[in-house]
C-alpha cells in the first residue's frame, strides 16, 4: 500500500468547510493524482486505495466529507491516462518556454484535472469546472497560483468548449498564462 498521508492536504478553513460530494470527488482527485505522479505507479492502485480507506467514510472521515466516487474515479483515471496531451493543452497555455514540471506539482495536479475535465467531462459546465479548482487551488496555494489557475483553465475552456454559455467573455482569454513565483526547479 502508498503511503496516503504523503498526499498534499488543504490548509485551514478550506480543510474545515463542508463539501459537497462533487466537490470532494475533485480535492480527493488532485491529492490521488499528485500521489500518482509523486510515485510514478499507475493510477488504478491509488484509486482503490483512497476509494477503500478515504472516500469509503459517509461521516467523511478521509477528509474530503462525501464523495462522488463515480467522478472520482472519471478524474484520476482520465486524467492519469491522458497525461501527454493534457500537458501539451497546459503548455500551449503557459508564457512561451514553460511547462507543466516547471510548477509546483501540487499546482500541476490542479491543472491538470481541471484540463481533463473541460476536455473529457462535457456533463460539467465550464464555468463550475474552473470555479471549483480555482477554489482548490486556494486551499493549497496564495492569490497568484489561484489566479494562473483561472486564467490558464478559462483559456482552455474557451478555446475546448467554444460555444458554450459564458466561454466567450473576459480579460483572462488574452495571452498566456504568467507564472511568477510558481517555479519549482531551475
Amino acid at each position: 500500500m502508498t503511503d496516503i498521508a504523503a498526499a498534499p492536504r488543504p490548509r485551514g478553513a478550506a480543510r474545515r468547510k463542508a463539501r459537497r460530494p462533487r466537490t470532494s470527488a475533485r480535492l480527493a482527485a488532485v491529492q490521488a493524482l499528485y500521489q500518482v505522479a509523486m510515485t510514478g505507479g499507475p493510477a488504478a492502485p491509488v484509486v482503490a486505495e483512497f476509494r477503500a480507506h478515504r472516500l469509503s467514510d459517509p461521516a467523511g472521515g478521509g477528509g474530503f466529507g462525501p464523495a462522488d466516487g463515480t467522478l472520482f474515479e472519471a478524474l484520476v483515471s482520465g486524467a492519469a491516462a491522458d497525461l501527454e496531451a493534457i500537458d501539451r493543452t497546459i503548455s500551449e497555455h503557459l508564457v512561451e518556454g514553460w511547462t507543466p514540471d516547471r510548477l509546483d506539482s501540487t499546482l500541476r495536479a490542479i491543472l491538470r484535472l481541471g484540463v481533463h475535465e473541460l476536455l473529457s467531462l462535457a456533463e460539467t459546465p465550464r464555468a463550475v469546472a474552473v470555479s471549483e479548482y480555482v477554489d482548490i487551488a486556494h486551499a493549497f496555494h496564495d492569490e497568484r497560483a489561484a489566479g494562473l489557475v483561472n486564467g490558464l483553465l478559462d483559456r482552455v475552456s474557451r478555446h475546448a468548449r467554444p460555444g458554450e454559455a459564458g466561454a466567450d467573455g473576459g480579460a483572462a482569454a488574452d495571452g498566456p498564462a504568467g507564472t511568477g513565483a510558481l517555479e519549482t526547479g531551475p
